[in-house]
């Protein structure tokens, strides 16, 4: 055999094993734990009925009480339950609560990230800006500002904020709805995760919070796989089982 021919068949097998694992179709890392990230003007009883669920499957669940004081603190109290965790994690956020996984979710515990509802910004995006390219979702009229600290008025908790919840769950919602800092909506994250953790993506087809086309938008944008529900904005209490199998889909685990 000439010596250019041995080299070559020496390059052949090695390329081989590269070839071959570049043909497999990428498996979804099972995961152990799930951090959940509630949005603005709740708290983390928001996820209560997603959780058992996820917990039924055999997952252990943290839900993070998110400050709300700014994006720095929201950021730091993930990582604090991060931290906490043991092994591989799915991060899920509703709403704002976007914006936190999306920083917080490069570190490599991290297996994959569930927005429902959410924000997902850009590494340095100015994301307000970005909003305003889709229609304004009228529970933000009913944003009421004091101290530097916003919450949304009963009206349009009730209408518009908790629609398709049942009015009594709804009342119970708006009963403890967070503060929330009027300046962390225009925080800017440092990291977009992404762009490197595969995503999964709840949009609400009913959603008077945040503008339906903009969160598929914002879907497309990360190539998140994606689902559409029939919800408005608190699809996790309205459809808390699709919305649990979306996030066991993401941790690897069969649907409930």
């Amino acid at each position: 055999m000439s010596l250019w021919r041995s080299l070559f068949v020496a390059a052949s097998l090695l390329a081989a094993p590269l070839n071959l694992a570049h043909s497999q179709t990428p498996q979804t890392v099972k995961a152990k734990n799930v951090v959940l990230v509630h949005g603005a003007w709740a708290d983390g009883s928001s996820w209560s009925e997603v959780i058992p669920i996820l917990q039924a499957a055999g997952l252990h669940v943290t839900a993070v009480q998110n400050p709300l004081s700014s994006l720095v603190y929201s950021v730091e109290a993930t990582k604090r339950a991060l931290a906490e965790q043991d092994g591989p994690t799915v991060l899920v956020a509703h709403s704002w609560g976007g914006t936190v996984i999306s920083q917080v979710g490069t570190d490599p515990k991290v297996t994959g990230l569930v927005y429902v509802a959410a924000r997902a910004p850009d590494a340095n995006e100015d994301f307000v800006a970005l909003s305003k390219q889709f229609p304004t979702g009228p529970a933000r009229a009913g944003i009421v500002e004091r101290d530097g600290y916003t919450k949304l008025s009963e009206e349009a908790f009730l209408k518009y904020f908790a629609n398709g919840v049942k009015p009594e769950q709804a009342k119970e919602l708006y009963a403890v709805q967070w503060p929330t800092a009027a300046s962390i909506f225009a925080g800017r994250t440092t990291e977009a995760a992404w762009r490197s953790k595969p995503s999964w993506y709840a949009v609400s087809k009913n959603d008077y919070t945040i503008n339906p086309d903009f969160e598929r938008f914002l879907a497309k944008r990360m190539n998140a796989t994606t689902i559409e529900l029939d919800a408005g904005h608190l699809s996790l209490v309205s459809h808390p089982k699709e919305v649990a199998n979306l996030i066991l889909d993401a941790a690897g685990y069969p649907r409930s």
